[in-house]
């Protein structure tokens, strides 16, 4: 899942955003996978996500459960958000009790993920690290701003939009709520944070 690796910010921050995508391996175990996939789904849900989608449907601030249970396919995979380690170890036991044989990443902080995964009863035995931003990096735009904008690991929310919304915040108009759910309609996966985005938006107005 690596397009969920490239998040930036504070320890602080991302100790309460965890990533969980699960989806069929094409080609090895996807056929008639869409009703395992429905199953996980609800499973995850009841954890209380902060975001999630399906990729054919978009985000639960755009589609609604029934139609992304109803548009799931072999092929689909689904997003989930949360922010907090208690909720990922409790939805990744019900998992492994209930042994779907279907491929659940969790991207996060190693150290905070290796602990819910331990909470589970379950061992790490494959880790990704991000490699960072190569090339001419004084083209990007500010860290507060990145630490928006790479919550959508696709690259869809538009670094011009933060800072739009931070001037209208500053001058009193908008809701930090409102703004913070508009950006995560824009990330089709459902990786988007708001609740962090929103903490994000107020301190860059208090910064300014």
């Amino acid at each position: 899942m690596t397009h969920s690796l490239h998040r930036k910010g504070e320890p602080s921050d991302l100790n309460r955003d965890f990533v969980v995508l699960s989806m069929a391996a094409q080609g090895f175990n996807n056929v008639q996978s869409a009703d395992k996939l429905r199953e996980i789904f609800n499973i995850i849900v009841k954890y209380e996500p902060v975001n999630y989608g399906e990729v054919f449907s978009g985000p639960i601030f755009r589609s609604s459960n029934e139609e992304m249970l109803k548009n799931m396919k072999d092929n689909s995979y689904i997003h989930f958000v949360f922010d907090e380690q208690e909720k990922v170890a409790g939805f990744l036991r019900e998992l492994k009790e209930a042994d779907y044989a279907m491929s659940v990443v969790v991207s996060g902080v190693v150290e905070e993920v290796k602990k819910a995964c331990e909470k589970a009863g379950l061992n790490m035995h494959t880790v990704n690290f991000s490699g960072g931003i190569l090339g001419n990096t004084g083209r990007l735009p500010e860290a507060s701003v990145l630490e928006i904008t790479t919550m959508c690991g696709h690259g869809l929310i538009s670094a011009n939009l933060v800072k739009q919304m931070v001037l209208d915040l500053k001058k009193g108009r908008g809701d930090y709520r409102e703004y913070a759910i508009d950006l995560a309609k824009q990330c089709q996966c459902g990786i988007f944070n708001p609740d962090r985005a929103e903490k994000i938006l107020r301190r860059m107005v208090d910064d300014q």
